[in-house]
């Protein structure tokens, strides 16, 4: 029986895959169908793609929004539609490029030739504004760290008091009880604070 699946992609944590998501179901693929990856696309070494290729088979059917949302290298994205359409026989549709959806077969050559040439272009596109975006967040950093700003977690300031303790416990004045009582820690909390103020 053919199954219908769906696969989106974010880059980030921080990114929202609400409206692939969306697109997917007004679409009426099953939620369960639905495998959305947050991780960069820079390679496919990715857990729910790796797991699509598990269950998909001859003859389902994969939507994808974008061709940068299957993945952002250029090799990478057109090995991978050679798997899935010529080895797994799997019929893609590409919602913003319908000139890839493999269920219409071209008429003719000249056809044929634009489908190659539309995948081998946002291949391309996708691995281009990979590196793009690469090099703006470069420049970026650069930027920010001229201007003295720090990047990256603020380091935690240790107060004199926990400074105190922990030395106190490290020399013997104090039980370890005591010093976590003192400072309201657990154990695994208190030996972190003592491994940071070594």
């Amino acid at each position: 029986m053919q199954q219908i699946y769906a696969y989106g992609r974010v880059s980030s944590k921080g990114q929202n895959e609400a409206r692939q998501v969306k697109e997917f179901l007004k679409l009426g693929v099953c939620k369960q169908n639905i495998l959305i990856e947050k991780k960069s696309g820079k390679d496919f070494n990715r857990a729910k793609y790796l797991k699509l290729l598990e269950v998909i088979k001859a003859g389902d059917i994969l939507y994808i929004c974008s061709i940068d949302r299957l993945g952002r290298d250029y090799d990478g994205i057109i090995d991978e539609w050679r798997k899935l359409t010529k080895e797994l026989n799997v019929i893609i549709k590409v919602l913003d490029a319908h000139i890839l959806n493999t269920d219409i077969k071209p008429k003719n050559l000249m056809e044929k030739y634009l489908q190659d040439m539309t995948l081998l272009s946002l291949a391309f596109q996708a691995e281009q504004e990979w590196h793009n975006i690469k090099t703006r967040q470069k420049a970026g950093i650069t930027i920010a760290k001229e201007k003295g700003k720090v990047l990256g977690r603020p380091k935690i300031v240790r107060s004199d008091k926990e400074l105190c303790i922990v030395q106190a416990w490290q020399n013997g004045v104090i039980s370890l009880h005591e010093a976590m009582h003192k400072l309201n820690l657990k154990k695994s909390a208190f030996y972190k604070l003592a491994n940071e103020l070594k």
